[in-house]
């Protein structure tokens, strides 16, 4: 009964658009307003009058994307169509990410293809002062390749937040007075890219692209970055309450978000590296710190 409870309530969620980030102070702009093609130029297609853009994959190349300046702290979200049918192994990914070789900063969202009829998963995975292998995945509990589904992240003082649809589907703690790790110190630039990643991406690696399927297309529009573009406005890092992202309704999931992300995770979280004791017999501290 429980789990039809908040079957009815995800639903009256996504409908209502309760707490719906999207709508605060929502800027989409244009593709090229807020980004640059950084691989293969001839694989990335405006759409639209550049409020959306076309991302093809084939055995020649994939390609990729990155936001025009970089950001501490703010939300970032983008409106995705994955590929249709059969996508095994193939990735597309909207992550940030401090571009520095040693002492990296990041925040993923990896979508990996899948054989069709089996769902979507999405890996999340948070690097913070260069240590990352924090891999979190979720089968997603729609058809991601049928319509368009907004996928955000939300990077503040006290937690880091990805959502699908608004729905919760993992929080990153800040926990430093606890000694671990929080990225907060290092600016980050805003990417995507499709690629070929059958080594790894479907089953382990199990299932192989199959190139008579391609080419593969992946489509993006309502690009939203609001955040304190570095270098920019001092004042925006300075005085970070005046900034709406780190305001008290943000600073830590509401009760319907915190159902939401129980929801999740009940029902269709597949793997968590903080359970997987055959990579960490001892669980990271930031498990045992809590969610």
């Amino acid at each position: 009964m429980e789990h039809k409870n908040l079957s009815i309530n995800l639903l009256l969620f996504l409908l209502l658009g309760a707490f719906n980030l999207s709508n605060v102070l929502a800027r989409p702009a244009t593709f090229l307003q807020d980004f640059r093609i950084t691989w293969s130029d001839n694989h990335i297609k405006q759409l639209d009058g550049g409020r959306g853009i076309q991302l093809i994959l084939d055995q020649s190349s994939g390609c990729g994307f990155a936001s025009r300046k970089q950001y501490l702290f703010g939300h970032v979200s983008m409106k995705i169509k994955l590929i249709p049918g059969d996508s095994a192994g193939t990735v597309a990914a909207f992550y940030m990410n401090s571009d520095t070789d040693t002492v990296r900063d990041e925040l993923d969202f990896e979508f990996l293809g899948n054989r069709s009829g089996h769902p979507y998963t999405v890996q999340t995975n948070v690097y913070a002062h260069g240590k990352g292998d924090r891999e979190q995945r979720v089968n997603l509990w729609f058809d991601p390749a049928a319509d368009f589904h907004t996928y955000s992240i939300l990077w503040n003082h006290h937690h880091v937040a990805f959502f699908v649809d608004n729905v919760p589907i993992r929080v990153y703690k800040n926990n430093e007075a606890r000694g671990i790790p929080y990225p907060k110190s290092q600016p980050m630039g805003i990417y995507s890219t499709l690629w070929e990643a059958d080594d790894w991406a479907t089953r382990g690696g199990l299932e192989k692209i199959d190139w008579n399927k391609a080419p593969f297309f992946a489509y993006y529009k309502d690009f939203d970055i609001e955040g304190c573009d570095v270098p920019g406005r001092r004042t925006c890092i300075s005085n970070p309450n005046n900034n709406w992202w780190e305001g008290p309704a943000f600073r830590q999931l509401s009760a319907r978000q915190a159902r939401l992300y129980r929801w999740v995770r009940m029902n269709h979280m597949i793997y968590d590296y903080c359970t997987d004791k055959s990579r960490y017999p001892v669980p990271p501290r930031e498990c045992l710190a809590g969610y």
